[in-house]
């Protein structure tokens, strides 16, 4: 057991079954990592066809996104612009029924102040066609008071009304 040579001789032996064993456990892994590598580079080739195209469609669709975010916020914009004008336009409406209303209340007042002064001419005209007199008599001055009661009314009404002229109760 001295022997060198043996010695040298049992090293090697173990030396060369240890990487025999090596080689035996690492050929599998070799084998999968050359098959892991064919895989990586159909995927690189894969990715080096298809890559480009799909971020020139990302970039497009990008810019698409932002034109359409332009369109739409001149969109809102618009639509901002004519909700004011809807707005001023109501307003116009409303100006213009308040005046509608105010020319309405105008008109029936002035029709109520013509059927006034037409029941009123047409009670003068009445009063006129019995014989005139300066002195007015007391029927008279009542009946006048019951179309103007805030007006005291001391002499004929063909005095009082410029519209009636002279010559209507003298014709008749």
């Amino acid at each position: 057991m001295n022997n060198p040579l043996f010695w040298l001789g049992l090293s090697l032996l173990l030396v060369a079954l240890s990487l025999i064993t090596v080689l035996i456990v690492t050929l599998p892994a070799m084998l999968a990592l050359a098959r892991a590598a064919r895989s990586i580079e159909k995927l690189a080739d894969t990715l080096a066809r298809e890559l480009p195209p799909t971020l020139e469609a990302i970039r497009l669709t990008g810019i698409e996104i932002s034109e359409l975010t332009d369109g739409v916020n001149d969109s809102v914009q618009t639509a901002g612009e004519i909700v004011k004008q809807v707005d001023q336009s109501i307003g116009h409406v409303r100006q213009q029924t308040e005046r509608v209303q105010t020319t309405t209340k105008s008109i029936f007042t002035g029709i109520k102040v013509a059927w006034k002064t037409f029941k009123y001419k047409s009670q003068a005209q009445k009063n006129t066609r019995k014989p005139s007199s300066n002195i007015v008599s007391s029927s008279h001055k009542n009946s006048n008071q019951n179309y103007f009661p805030s007006k005291d009314i001391t002499s004929t009404p063909e005095t009082k009304d410029p519209n009636l002229n002279s010559d209507s109760y003298t014709k008749q």
